[in-house]
C-alpha cells in the first residue's frame, strides 16, 4: 500500500514537471515570437500612472497585442510589472514580446525621444525639433503652409492641433513622421472628448472645442482650476459677453510681446483680442492637454462670469460683476478678468 502511495507521488510530481517545463517551453516560444500588429508602423500611448494589466490593454487596444495575460505573465516572471514608462511609443518593425516589454519598461533603450510640452504654441514645438540632435529635419526653412501641405493636412493652421506628450523614435527619424503621430493623436482625443461632451454646449464643432481648450490651457496652470476655468469661458459665450482673456491677445501679438501687456494692446483691434471682439478667436492658441480637452467639453455648473488671480497661484471666481470689482479690489487692483 505505501509503495502504491509512492508511486503514485512520484507520478504526480513528474506531471507536475512535465507540465511546468510544458508551461515554461510555451512562454519562451511566445517571448521570442513576433508579434503581428494591425498595422506597420504602430503607433501606441501608455497613460502615466498605467498599471502592467492597463498598459496590456491599451496595447490590445490599439492591435498591439494579442494575448495579454500571456504578456503580463511574462513581465511578472522578468520582475518587470512596477516598470511601466508612459509615453507614445512607435513599432516599425517585426518585435517580440521580449523586446515590446523592453521598450516600455525601459523607456525604449533603441531609440530617442521628444517632449511637447502641454500649452506650448507651434511655434516652440518647431524649435524644439529643429533643435533635436536625433531629428532628421526635414521642415527647417519650411513655412507653416508648406508643413501642412506635406502633412496632407486638411486645416487652415497648425495650432493647437499637435497632442503634447513624450514621443519615442527611431535615431535620425523625420520631424514629419513626429507631427503626423503628434496630430493623429491629438485628433484622437479630441474626437474622444467630443463624443462625451455636456448637452448644451455653445460649441458647434470639435475644432471650436479645441480653441476653448486651448485658452483654458494658458489661463490657469493649476489642474484644479481648469474645469471652473472652463466652466466662466462657456458661461460667457452661452450669454454673449466677450471672453477678455489675456492670452489670446498675447498671442496675436506674436514675436513682438516683450513680456509686458499694455492697455493699448488691449484696444487694438485685431482677430485674436477677445476684449474687442465676442466669441473665440479664429484658431487655438497653443496644443491643449486632455485635462484642458476635458474642461472645455465637461465643464461644472457654475454661474461664476468672472475670475481673478489671488495672487498665490489661485484665482477667486465670482457671479456678479459687483462681486468681481471686490475682489480685484481686494486681490489686484490691476486685474481686469
Amino acid at each position: 500500500m505505501k509503495k502504491s502511495i509512492k508511486r503514485r507521488l512520484r507520478q504526480f510530481a513528474l506531471l507536475l514537471f512535465a507540465c511546468a517545463v510544458l508551461a515554461f517551453g510555451w512562454l519562451a516560444y511566445y517571448a521570442y515570437s513576433d508579434l503581428k500588429p494591425a498595422q506597420t508602423p504602430q503607433q501606441f500611448s501608455l497613460k502615466a500612472g498605467s498599471s502592467l494589466k492597463s498598459a496590456a490593454q491599451q496595447m490590445v487596444e490599439v492591435g498591439m497585442l494579442e494575448e495579454p495575460a500571456l504578456f503580463v505573465i511574462l513581465a511578472r516572471l522578468l520582475g518587470k510589472a512596477a516598470s511601466i514608462k508612459a509615453g507614445n511609443y512607435e513599432v516599425d518593425r517585426p518585435i517580440t514580446p521580449l523586446d515590446l516589454l523592453r521598450k516600455i519598461t525601459e523607456g525604449d533603450y533603441t531609440q530617442d525621444v521628444i517632449t511637447f510640452v502641454e500649452g506650448w504654441t507651434f511655434r516652440q514645438m518647431r524649435k524644439a525639433l529643429d533643435e533635436h540632435p536625433a531629428v532628421r529635419h526635414d521642415t527647417q526653412g519650411l513655412s507653416d503652409a508648406d508643413i501642412l501641405r506635406r502633412l496632407v493636412f486638411g486645416e487652415p493652421s497648425p495650432e493647437g492641433w499637435f497632442f503634447p506628450d513624450t514621443y519615442h523614435f527611431s535615431r535620425g527619424g523625420s520631424d514629419l513622421a513626429i507631427l503626423r503621430r503628434a496630430h493623429r493623436l491629438m485628433r484622437v482625443n479630441l474626437m474622444e472628448q467630443w463624443e462625451r461632451r455636456a448637452a448644451n454646449l455653445p460649441l458647434a464643432t470639435p475644432y471650436e472645442a479645441l480653441i476653448l481648450a486651448s485658452i483654458v490651457e494658458k489661463e490657469t496652470g493649476r489642474a484644479a482650476e481648469r474645469p471652473l476655468v472652463a466652466a466662466v469661458f462657456v458661461n460667457r459665450l452661452r450669454v454673449g459677453m466677450k471672453l477678455q482673456t489675456d492670452p489670446t491677445v498675447i498671442y496675436g501679438l506674436g514675436e513682438i510681446f516683450d513680456g509686458n501687456l499694455r492697455k493699448r494692446d488691449l484696444v487694438a483691434d485685431t482677430p485674436y483680442n477677445t476684449y474687442m471682439r465676442e466669441g473665440l478667436p479664429p484658431t487655438p492658441i497653443a496644443m491643449p492637454g486632455l485635462a484642458s480637452l476635458g474642461a472645455a467639453l465637461n465643464p461644472p455648473k457654475s454661474d461664476a462670469l468672472y475670475f481673478v488671480a489671488r495672487g498665490d497661484g489661485t484665482s477667486h471666481f465670482s457671479r456678479s460683476l459687483d462681486e468681481h470689482d471686490r475682489a480685484v479690489t481686494k486681490y489686484q487692483k490691476s486685474g481686469r478678468r
